[in-house]
């Protein structure tokens, strides 16, 4: 589940029209590294860890649509921050990478 959600994200990714395409390949490398960081997360957090994949995967589409809705994306960036509270003091990686993640892509006006 949580892979297909990644591979979600990957191709969100993908379709974003980022002037600077090094912007680009930067969150890619970003979401193998919060892939790696998933991939070691111990069964007991899975179902955390989905409610991360799905907010995450909300956020990438919403921020991708043709006819984006400020509020619908502030609420999928919410939703993300709020889902990563529970893995701050546990998984501290996992927490910096979907920070970065988010911060790359306010950087990019998205």
């Amino acid at each position: 589940m949580i892979k297909e959600t990644l591979s979600k994200i990957e191709s969100a990714i993908s379709k974003i029209q980022a002037a600077d395409t090094r912007e680009k390949a930067e969150l890619v490398a970003l979401l193998n590294k919060l892939k790696a960081e998933l991939s070691a997360l111990p069964e007991s957090r899975m179902e955390e860890a989905r409610s991360l994949a799905h907010f995450t995967e909300t956020a990438a589409h919403e921020v991708t649509r043709t006819e984006t809705s400020v509020q619908l994306k502030n609420l999928s960036i919410s939703g993300i921050a709020y889902s990563v509270k529970g893995f701050e003091a546990s998984h501290p990686k996992l927490v910096e990478m979907t920070n970065e993640i988010c911060m790359m892509l306010a950087r990019m006006g998205i």
